[in-house]
Formats: structure tokens, C-alpha cells, sequence
């Protein structure tokens, strides 16, 4: 199962362009998967069934595994195998039929417009290190881009002078525009600080930690933890609450679902109207409150 497992993330690489953590998510949902069958006296791949799979979920839910994460446990298996029918490499499907369990959509966790300007307020713009910190927070809040993009752009993705980014694998490449203040941000940041940054004059990473090489998510985490304590924000913020912010206050000012889901490189709009349910139930309780016959 091991190969299989192998030969399908190059197929979902090179086929179907899928991003590197889709992948990665597969790869590792399906090794879990393969890793438990083994244990269970299960070594090939046509002696996978239905009672396999049930016994799958069963585990992860022993294991006090959210039922998001066994829907998308599940949603890996059955595309593995939906692989292997169509490639004609296995003959029957144990995911036929197979129902995965209903997931409650959560709200996401997102900060107030005076939330996020007293966080981008935090670097200290006299040091290297808060003219990056300031360029990244101020172009994550932008663009709404994943920190996985964030930290992959490279110098020759920026175009300051039409005021744009290009990020996203080769497949899903999207141009994102950037305001005024993140425009700004950066330029002082390319003409100030990365060099002093950079180890190489051939590092093409836009965003080095202090060694010279480009970021990792574990080094920007830190950064926006280190900043919401200094800004005496209570909420538990990670990198990913600023997108959620940069959608939710984008569908509040009145942008149309489709260019945010375009911005924030959605496939499914069902993502991304989230933010207006987020937005209707805000506005709903704000008539409540105060409308006289409410």
C-alpha cells in the first residue's frame, strides 16, 4: 500500500496540480490509514472493506479525534480509492455508500478593525526586524493569503509599482492587489532591511528570518504570538485569523463573495459564504438590539 500511496501524491502533484499541504494532508491521512490496517491483520489493499473503514473511524473517534478531522480522514480514503477504481488497479470501492459523519461548521475566530490596527502597529520600525515584521503583517492582512504563501513569495512575485502579488502553486497561481500601507510597508522593508537580512545574494525568499533564509511557519507563529501579547489582545490569534479578518471585514464593507473567494483562492464558494452568514448574524443581532419594534 505503501507504492500506491506513493504513485497517488505524484498524481495529485503532477495531474492534478494540487497544492503541497493538500498533499501533504493526504499523504498523511492515508499512511494513518495504512499504518492501522496493518495493525489489524489487513496487508492488502483488495482485503480493504467497509467493516476496514468502520473500524477506522471507530479508532479515531476513541482517540477523541474532532469530527472534522474523521470527515477529512475519510475524504482522503475514499479519493484514494476512487483513484484506484479509476486507474483500474482495484475492482471494488469500500467507500461505497459509506456516509462520513455530519460536521458542525465552526465560526471563524476573527479580530475587531481596531484589533488588527493596534497588532500592525507593534514592530518596531528603527530595527530590521520590525520593518519585516510590518511588511509581512501588513501583506497578510491585505491579501489574505495563507501563511504558506506568505512565506514562499519570492522578490520576483512583487510588483510594487502596480501593486500586486502573484502567490499559490504553479497550477493555482493567482495575482492578489495590495493597498497603499502594505505597498508601503514593503518597500521599506525591501530597501532597508532585507538586504541586511539576506546571507546570499542569491536568496530569491522575499521574507528571511534572522539567519538569511527564508521564514518557516514555526518562525512567523512565534512572531504574531509575540506581537498579540504586546498588543494585550486576549483572543488566541494565529496567522490564519488574519485571513479570516481580511475576508470577514471585506464581505462587512460590501465586496462581492465571488472576489473574495477569487482573492482568498477558495474552489468551493461554500468556504467563503462563511464570512456573509458571519456577517448577516452580525447584522442581525445589531437590529435586534436596537430596533424599537425588533
Amino acid at each position: 500500500m505503501k507504492k500506491l500511496i506513493s504513485d497517488y501524491t505524484e498524481f495529485l502533484i503532477t495531474e492534478k496540480g494540487a497544492s503541497i499541504n493538500t498533499v501533504t494532508s493526504y499523504e498523511r491521512d492515508l499512511r494513518f490509514f495504512s499504518d492501522f490496517l496493518k495493525g489489524i491483520g489487513v496487508n492488502k489493499i483488495e482485503n480493504v472493506n467497509k467493516t476496514s473503514v468502520m473500524s477506522y473511524v471507530y479508532e479515531l473517534q476513541k482517540s477523541n479525534k474532532s469530527s472534522s478531522t474523521i470527515s477529512r480522514n475519510i475524504a482522503s480514503i475514499r479519493s484514494f480509492f476512487n483513484h484506484l477504481n479509476e486507474k483500474n488497479i482495484l475492482k471494488h470501492n469500500p467507500l461505497k455508500g459509506f456516509e462520513s459523519p455530519k460536521v458542525e461548521k465552526k465560526m471563524p475566530e476573527i479580530l475587531s478593525v481596531n484589533e488588527v490596527s493596534t497588532l500592525l502597529e507593534q514592530p518596531d520600525l528603527k530595527t530590521v526586524k520590525g520593518l519585516r515584521d510590518k511588511a509581512m503583517l501588513e501583506l497578510l492582512y491585505a491579501t489574505g493569503i495563507r501563511v504558506t504563501e506568505l512565506i514562499s513569495i519570492k522578490t520576483e512575485d512583487v510588483d510594487l509599482d502596480l501593486e500586486y502579488i502573484k502567490c499559490g502553486d504553479n497550477a493555482k497561481r493567482r495575482i492578489i492587489p495590495i493597498g497603499s500601507k502594505a505597498v508601503n510597508a514593503l518597500k521599506c522593508y525591501i530597501t532597508e532591511a532585507r538586504n541586511k537580512l539576506s546571507a546570499s545574494e542569491n536568496e530569491q525568499m522575499l521574507f528571511l528570518n534572522t539567519k538569511g533564509t527564508a521564514m518557516t511557519r514555526q518562525g512567523f507563529w512565534k512572531i504574531i504570538k509575540s506581537y498579540t501579547t504586546k498588543a494585550g489582545i486576549s483572543s488566541a490569534i494565529t496567522p490564519h485569523t488574519l485571513r479570516h479578518s481580511f475576508a470577514a471585514h471585506l464581505i462587512e464593507n460590501g465586496a462581492d463573495v465571488q472576489s473574495v473567494q477569487e482573492m482568498l483562492g477558495h474552489s468551493d464558494i461554500s468556504t467563503t459564504l462563511v464570512y456573509v452568514k458571519m456577517n448577516n448574524d452580525r447584522l442581525k443581532n445589531i437590529y435586534l438590539k436596537t430596533h424599537p419594534r425588533a
